[in-house]
């Protein structure tokens, strides 16, 4: 992807690594010192009084999974049992031909306990496999429980779990790794099909000012249909690849890994420089690793990799060149993948790997300190920093109040260490001022709690703002964090109707994105933005 032609910048305010100016310019995708007016050939944009400032980057998202969202039934805004069922029989209908029927984004909390019953989807004979909004946990019908052979006797994979009726025999939940026993009996799209729904996802997260995302989880499968969507310049953003590290196959798989990266490389606008490790489940379920049992159970949860075998994978992955995306949710998780990077810090120091702590939810104070002194980044996920019907019905009864001070940002960013924001869409919404927005109040939109929830851990706006845009830096290798919008930088900008530096926190989720660029090259302008252009 060549940069466009110049374009001059003017009437708004410009955010710069050295201050803010009125106007910019862009030459050949690159930000250049900007003249008092537009130089010949230059399309100019006005504006408007908006802002002008680095584009964001998602530092942990998923637009493969969340671009199939669309070939399947529609559930995230569904609010019981009933609907559900409705919603699948529906499709079912619709689509007589599918074999099977599969969705997404399920809201685990109009359940109690996030347990959903294979029964519930029996009116449907053919198979049924839904996804949690979690995408840690799935809930089966029976026709697809017998389709895996799942019964009473079928024991629990490693690191997964069957959740059972009290006679033994299977509910229709499945967490973690045992998704896998089902899901993969799925027949998947073809890589065309896929590579179609990563452009859709692409663009989506394009017209929310995002020019760069880390795709934190694609397995080999998934590498044909990214390969797919860059060759035919199907995506509207750049994206690096984390490829998972299955903690069954280590180091067996490593050799697969390296091979699927360099499948990748050279492929525009598109890497695979990073390996994900899932160090622990989530705490919804009881998969997050934690140093104390949960309050509602006598379990610590599952963690996914012993403490020595993950800092030797981590050295594995270092020496064959790859940077490192470790997801931890539990205090044990996240002390776990803290060990693990001393140990690498120790005993690697020639091209030291990036590596990105995700999520981090639940962080004992005696590890505050050492996200800077290890070099980690944390990427957070602000949108979960609310006291909304997850925390309430689902998260703090099973952690106890002992435990719910939680995605502790400003602490972290207090102590020196960088911080990041991402989605983990389509788990939450990658609308990044509405995450910014729940940052800077820690409140829900409609306002609660009241001075905000655990309000210590709010970030100031222009902390905030950093956050959002620091991922392809700070995470994807793609220059200096302090080079933002300075001369010689990469022209990846967003224009927003108005400064979020100036707007009341209340109303951050009002501001529009009118357009965004990539190196120079503009990939989204809204609806509003369209139409001043076609007026002048």
């Amino acid at each position: 992807m060549s940069g466009a032609g110049p374009t001059f910048f003017h009437g708004g305010v410009v955010r710069t690594g050295a201050g803010d100016t009125d106007r910019l310019l862009v030459v050949d995708g690159v930000v250049r010192p900007a003249p008092q007016t537009a130089p010949a050939g230059a399309e100019i944009v006005d504006l408007r009084g908006g802002y002008l400032g680095p584009a964001f980057a998602d530092g942990h998202a998923h637009p493969l999974l969340a671009g199939m969202e669309a070939a399947g039934p529609t559930l995230r805004h569904l609010g019981s049992v009933a609907q559900i069922a409705r919603a699948v029989e529906r499709w079912a209908d619709e689509h007589p031909d599918a074999t099977w029927i599969t969705g997404a984004s399920y809201d685990a909390t109009i359940a109690a306990d996030g347990l959903f019953d294979a029964r519930w989807l029996d009116h449907t004979a053919r198979p049924v496999v839904l996804r949690a909004w979690d995408y840690h946990t799935v809930w089966c019908n029976s026709a697809a429980l017998r389709l895996a052979g799942i019964d009473r006797h079928t024991p629990d994979p490693p690191l997964g779990h069957i959740v059972r009726r009290p006679d033994g025999e299977p509910l229709g939940t499945l967490r973690e790794a045992a998704v896998s026993l089902v899901w993969n009996l799925v027949p998947q799209p073809g890589p065309e099909e896929r590579a179609a729904r990563l452009g859709e996802a692409s663009r989506t997260l394009a017209a929310y000012g995002i020019t760069w995302a880390q795709e934190a989880w694609a397995e080999p499968d998934d590498l044909d249909a990214w390969a797919h969507a860059a060759e035919r310049d199907l995506l509207a953003i750049d994206v690096d690849l984390a490829l998972r590290a299955d903690p069954l196959r280590w180091p067996g798989h490593l050799e697969e890994l390296v091979a699927g990266a360099a499948r990748i490389e050279g492929l525009p606008g598109l890497t695979a420089r990073t390996l994900k490790f899932f160090v622990d489940g989530i705490v919804e379920n009881r998969t997050a690793s934690l140093l104390d049992d949960y309050a509602d159970t006598c379990t610590r949860g599952l963690p996914n990799w012993r403490d020595g075998d993950l800092a030797a994978a981590l050295v594995d992955a270092q020496r064959a060149g790859f940077d490192i995306h470790l997801h931890a949710i539990g205090d044990a998780g996240v002390r776990t993948a803290l060990d693990a990077v001393a140990h690498l810090r120790s005993v690697e120091q020639s091209r030291p790997a990036r590596v990105t702590i995700a999520h981090a939810q639940l962080i004992h104070p005696d590890d505050l300190q050492r996200f800077a002194a290890l070099d980690v980044t944390v990427c957070f996920q602000p949108l979960w920093a609310q006291y909304d019907a997850v925390m309430r019905d689902l998260t703090l009864p099973a952690v106890g109040v002992n435990r719910a001070t939680q995605y502790r940002m400003a602490s972290v960013l207090a102590s020196g260490a960088r911080l990041t924001f991402g989605s983990d869409w389509p788990v939450t919404s990658p609308d990044v001022l509405a995450g910014i927005a729940t940052a800077v109040t820690r409140q829900t939109p409609d306002g609660m709690p009241e001075g905000g929830w655990s309000p210590e851990e709010r970030l100031t706006i222009t902390d905030a703002l950093d956050a959002a845009s620091r991922a392809a830096t700070a995470q994807g290798r793609r220059g200096t964090p302090d080079a933002a919008l300075a001369p010689g930088a990469a022209a990846d900008l967003v224009w927003l109707s108005d400064d979020p530096r100036t707007t009341p926190p209340t109303q951050l989720r009002d501001i529009q994105v009118l357009g965004t660029w990539r190196r120079g090259r503009r990939i989204h302008a809204s609806a509003e933005a369209r139409s001043a252009k076609e007026q002048r």
